[in-house]
């Protein structure tokens, strides 16, 4: 049974980012967090400049454009969420190797990879036809 300073916190958590600046200054030190921390995440959004530079200079219509930011941010929130899910379980489990640890962790892993290979396709997609129409291939 918790003791009173716990429940005080659980009473009380839902005012811990009870404002929506605060939430939002949340929300950016778990972005800064990721990018900092995570290869793979500077990785994506540095691929997405790319894309998104490149969908601007080929001038892709507003909805082929939409296409490509929702596909990124598919790809972004995935990641995210897997490395979310990689602190729960090392929290959780700490140092110790556990089997379903692992699946865990490789699933959330394979969720990003999937959006990923999708991504690029849907990238290909869109931006190989004019992309070869501007170089007059």
């Amino acid at each position: 049974m918790p003791g009173p300073a716990q429940r005080g916190l659980r009473r009380n958590a839902w005012r811990i980012a009870g404002d929506l600046p605060a939430s939002f200054r949340y929300a950016a030190q778990g972005l800064g967090y990721a990018f900092l921390s995570q290869r793979n995440f500077r990785i994506h959004v540095i691929t997405a400049a790319v894309v998104f530079a490149l969908g601007a200079w080929l001038q892709l219509d507003l909805t082929r454009m939409a296409v490509l930011v929702l596909t990124v941010a598919a790809v972004l929130v995935l990641e995210l969420l897997n490395t979310a899910m990689e602190a729960v379980v090392d929290l959780a489990i700490g140092r110790r190797f556990h089997p379903l640890a692992r699946i865990a962790k490789d699933c959330a892993a394979a969720a990003v990879l999937v959006a990923a290979i999708s991504s690029l396709l849907i990238a290909l997609f869109l931006l190989l036809p004019p992309l070869l129409l501007r170089l007059g291939l």
